[in-house]
């Protein structure tokens, strides 16, 4: 059985480990393309192919670094307390339109992660001290050999020798830990001021927002045997080089480097932030081992309960979720929209597919009256919408819905399965476009799902109603409603007007006779042609 995810844990504690950075830096020395007049390594992303490569010719290495002293056993709060210093951002002060901030080592995260800047072709690594961070309050009342009283607040500066407590928690403690992930500030929402749009920290976990967003969902780089036999193996992220935008530049490259104990990969982000952060992505992936659950494009996200069912929750808001729905786009062009659920069994849910255009995990409602949270403002939350390039080939769209009592874990995964197996020795690659946003990309010209709504009407019966936004249509005649069940019997289809603008409603009455489980579908047709997104549904019997 799968676990769901703890969002207080940030989705990345359980994971694999990176070798140490001496190993690194002999992959980096072997790869390399030469150095420069100042004896520093030169970067080429050919170099991070070439690492992965080698990487995956050698036994997994899985190693974890030492927290010793303050830095062992930080707990949440105190973990939530330790900030980067602003005036220490990396490429603050120059001309580039980006800066970087680090995230601290400690509580879950005790895995070797190697950082670099690449600036005029060269890379330079980012070295660990604590005097990048500032100890807030919890910190330094409950550890105050972490942050000596003559600091004020701020972190140690392992530069000096004049306080002996200072020299202790900088220069002992720090010994041999890394940093742990960076976000990436930008002007998305002003022009005076840099904003964090990105974030990459843990695993191969990583969050970008849109233009005035929270942050919601995760992607990351791969999954592999999620909800299977034996346990998932989580790929992580050992190394990353992030290039310095030029003055102007309206983007950021970033590059890492990928490990786990099945297989290596070398991976490529653009990324773009505006009122949709665009990410584009090129990976190639080498194999140790043969491996036949891969997940390509992994999404993950949280839902608790919608408006379909909330009678297993007490709470004053109608609904809380990051995200609502899985969209799809497949290879015949067909759009597909399944909602999420929160079941009482773990589940999952397999859309057979060839070269699928497109898939994503969506917040479709952007009222704040949907949710009414004024803390959690789950009606800011980003979509996610992924945009193969290229052929995919066969493969499935695979949706894992996971039970959950509280809001605090990520329930919700969706990804790409390969039809193929990848298979030692031969590299696999594949392209894709990420869109970060209110909206997603791609619009579908005829109706789309606003909401899904059910309940008992009899014994054995249930009736649906789906609720259609329409586009020009309205006038003349109704269309009619196709819909189809696995099992059990559908009856008394209808569609009506509704009093808001634009929007349809169809609905339909499901005898669920003694069955267990039913899939349903339901579309608008007009002249025998789909016009809608394909609502599907799992209804479970409770």
């Amino acid at each position: 059985m799968m676990e769901p995810l703890n969002r207080r844990n940030v989705l990345m504690g359980l994971t694999a480990s990176s070798a140490g950075l001496g190993s690194l830096i002999h992959l980096i020395t072997t790869a390399s393309a030469g150095e420069d007049a100042l004896g520093a390594p030169k970067f080429s992303p050919d170099n991070v192919n070439l690492m992965a490569q080698k990487l995956a010719q050698q036994p997994f290495d899985d190693r974890q670094i030492s927290l010793a002293g303050a830095w062992a056993k930080i707990t949440y709060d105190e973990y939530r307390d330790i900030r980067f210093r602003s005036d220490k951002a990396i490429w603050r002060g120059t001309d580039s339109p980006f800066q970087l901030q680090l995230f601290a080592p400690g509580w879950l995260f005790n895995r070797p992660l190697d950082i670099f800047v690449v600036e005029n072709g060269r890379q330079r690594a980012l070295d660990f001290s604590s005097r990048y961070f500032d100890f807030g309050k919890v910190v330094s009342a409950s550890r105050p050999d972490f942050v000596g009283e003559d600091t004020g607040g701020q972190a140690p500066d392992v530069t000096s020798n004049s306080h002996p407590r200072r020299r202790n928690s900088s220069g002992e403690h720090d010994r041999g830990l890394t940093f742990s992930g960076f976000r990436i500030h930008g002007h998305i929402n002003s022009p005076t001021y840099q904003d964090e749009f990105a974030v990459f920290q843990g695993a191969s976990y990583f969050r970008a927002t849109g233009r005035q967003q929270s942050y919601g969902l995760s992607a990351r780089g791969l999954a592999i045997n999620t909800a299977r036999p034996g346990g998932e193996e989580f790929p992580y992220f050992r190394a990353f080089w992030i290039e310095k935008p030029d003055n102007g530049a309206s983007g950021i490259v970033v590059h890492a480097l990928l490990d786990s104990p099945s297989l290596a990969g070398a991976y490529l982000f653009m990324i773009q932030p505006g009122a949709e952060t665009v990410m584009d992505v090129d990976l190639t992936l080498y194999p140790r081992k043969e491996v036949h659950n891969i997940g390509i494009a992994p999404l993950t996200s949280m839902f608790l309960f919608g408006e379909a069912d909330r009678t297993r929750f007490d709470d004053f808001r109608s609904a809380v979720h990051d995200s609502e729905g899985l969209r799809i786009l497949n290879g015949n062009r067909e759009w597909l929209w399944r909602p999420l659920s929160n079941p009482r069994r773990l589940q999952s849910s397999a859309f057979m597919d060839e070269n699928p255009r497109g898939f994503g995990l969506i917040q479709r409602s952007r009222d704040f009256s949907h949710f009414e949270d004024l803390e959690a403002r789950y009606e800011k939350r980003p979509s996610l919408w992924i945009e193969p390039k290229g052929d995919w080939g066969k493969g499935e769209i695979e949706l894992i819905e996971i039970p959950t009592k509280e809001e605090i874990h990520d329930n919700i995964v969706a990804f790409w399965k390969p039809h193929r197996a990848v298979k030692p020795g031969v590299p696999v690659t594949y392209s894709y476009r990420m869109y970060w946003g209110a909206q997603p990309a791609g619009h579908h010209p005829g109706a789309v799902v606003l909401r899904t709504l059910t309940g008992n009407k009899a014994d054995g019966q249930r009736l649906f109603a789906v609720d259609f936004q329409v586009n020009g249509f309205l006038d003349g005649d109704l269309p009619t409603v196709s819909a189809t069940s696995s099992s059990g019997k559908i009856s008394n289809t209808a569609v009506q007007r509704k009093p808001a603008a634009n929007e349809l409603r169809a609905s339909f009455v499901l005898s669920t006779e003694d069955v267990e489980v039913v899939d349903l579908r339901l579309s608008l047709e007009r002249s025998g042609k789909t016009i809608s997104e394909v609502w599907m549904y799992r209804w479970t019997r409770s």
